[in-house]
């Protein structure tokens, strides 16, 4: 099958990072892995991976690219991965081969050590993955993909710890960046994330003696699963025979999650820190609403993740919210081969005006973000030439102004909007009657923070709108990236030992 074509409309999108979901302790726990991955499709559609641990026939996997659902729901495919532990991910490239994408980069990784098989999976980004690539291959490593997440194998098979979760401490005490893994042995579902949490993992129970490990919520609903509690920053969790291990790898530390999974990674009937996504990103448009009024006749969301934060301006208010734009459902990144026409219709193919509600009406536009802007300005094309008198553009996070280098799919700083051009250049560009923001402390307060950001230790990872990265993106400044004077240029060792 074909790695998936872009999406016109896909292409003015920060993209999710992966996804990741393990379970043990039921009977064909691929099936359940599959359903778990189909629910967290949203944070991967290039690609995804599924190994397996039986007893009796060992190890076995399936790597394909598409859509779960396209390839993980064949009885056929799903009879080659019996056993009751399994492990599963879906990848969308933030690292390794994007322009041609290959099997071998699908996740998870599996090797074979002195005390048995190992398979990984890992949702972030390793942001000193070249350097470590670089040592391993000059002391005999040989890698078998373009991935980040391989070095985690290789770091493993070097150490000369006696089991295989001791080696995986080793391993990721040498890694940088983002990392939440998901891995398994022949008897144990093992779950890690980096001492700051940048990404998610939760754990939840399952029937009698089963447990999941998963990317969000979300996922555990769709098994049936109760959520026991989310994996902490910096912890690791071993489950065997129905027993849950903790431990903390890299000793004490303080929390960065990202916050970019409040305002548009995450699903939003997943819960994040005891806290609805859905009900953060309502919160977003009220917190929008008191900072940025505008005088307006109908509030409208940009399809499907702004639809919340605009419930909550229209909420706020007082202007009548409407679903001006459609959504169409059946466009999938396969629709058809983009031919210079195709290209020319762009957001069209994906997104609708419904013209007898805005005709002649002052519309208030909500949308999650703005990256390079071109969707902007098309939507906004779509809007006037449907008759709408005024159109004022809310976006219900800051301004995206730097890239991400833990698990993002970020354009380069000179093609990200909010880099090149102050807030009235882009509302010129753009073409609409206002523009605004939501503020970054308007933001922190809509996650459940009431006094907003605290500059001087912030309490989520916010690189991509403010330029403080928490761990030094030593790769991409050895490629010439110039972090922002006066950022922090720690590393992960440095955090868990505050």
């Amino acid at each position: 099958m074909k790695p998936f074509l872009a999406h016109p409309f896909d292409s003015d999108r920060l993209h999710e990072e992966c996804g990741v979901f393990g379970v043990i302790g039921v009977a064909d726990a691929a099936n359940f892995v599959a359903l778990g991955l189909h629910a967290l499709q949203h944070r991967g559609q290039e690609a995804g991976g599924i190994v397996v641990h039986d007893p009796e026939h060992g190890f076995n996997s399936a790597h394909r690219f598409g859509y779960v659902r396209d390839n993980f729901t064949k009885q056929s495919t799903m009879e080659t991965l019996p056993g009751p532990l399994a492990i599963g991910h879906v990848r969308y490239s933030t690292a390794g081969t994007k322009a041609a994408p290959a099997i071998r980069d699908v996740q998870p990784f599996f090797g074979e050590f002195a005390m048995g098989g190992c398979a990984v999976a890992h949702n972030g980004n390793i942001t000193n993955a070249d350097a470590l690539r670089r040592e391993l291959i000059e002391r005999g490593s040989i890698f078998q993909s373009s991935s980040d997440s391989e070095c985690i194998i290789h770091l493993m098979a070097r150490s000369i710890q006696r089991n295989i979760p001791e080696r995986m401490k080793d391993a990721l005490r040498r890694v940088e960046g983002a990392f939440s893994v998901i891995a398994m042995t022949r008897t144990k579902l093992i779950g890690v994330r980096d001492p700051l949490g940048v990404r998610p993992l939760v754990m939840g129970k399952l029937g009698d003696g089963g447990f999941v490990l998963a990317s969000e919520t979300c996922a555990l609903d769709i098994v049936g699963a109760e959520l026991v509690r989310e994996i902490e920053p910096g912890e690791m969790v071993v489950i065997s025979k129905g027993e849950v291990q903790s431990s903390r790898p890299f000793g004490p530390s303080k929390g960065r999650f990202c916050i970019f999974e409040h305002v548009y990674f995450s699903r939003p009937d997943s819960i994040i820190g005891g806290r609805s996504v859905y009900e953060t990103r309502r919160q977003i448009g009220v917190e929008l609403a008191r900072e940025a009024p505008v005088d307006a006749d109908l509030v409208c969301p940009v399809p499907d993740s702004g639809t919340p934060a605009a419930i909550g301006y229209a909420h706020e208010s007082g202007i009548p919210f409407g679903m001006g734009i459609i959504r169409n459902q059946y466009v999938g990144r396969t629709f058809i081969e983009p031919t210079e026409q195709i290209r020319n219709m762009g957001v069209r193919l994906k997104l609708n005006v419904n013209r007898a509600l805005v005709k002649g009406k002052r519309v208030v536009l909500v949308d999650d973000s703005v990256v390079r802007g071109t969707t902007s300005r098309k939507i906004k094309d779509m809007i006037i030439d449907a008759g709408a008198r005024e159109v004022h553009f809310r976006i219900a996070s800051p301004p995206t102004a730097w890239p991400c280098f833990y698990g993002v799919d970020t354009p380069d700083r000179d093609k990200l909007l909010a880099a090149q051009m102050t807030e009235e250049e882009m509302r010129e560009w753009i073409g609409v009657d206002s523009l605004s923001f939501i503020s970054l402390d308007g933001l922190y307060r809509a996650a459940g923070e009431a006094n907003g950001r605290n500059p001087a230790s912030p309490q989520y990872c916010d690189a991509c709108f403010s330029g403080d990265y928490p761990v030094a993106p030593f790769d991409q400044m050895e490629r010439g990236f110039r972090m922002r004077p006066g950022s922090e240029t720690g590393s992960l060792a440095d955090h868990a030992a505050e």
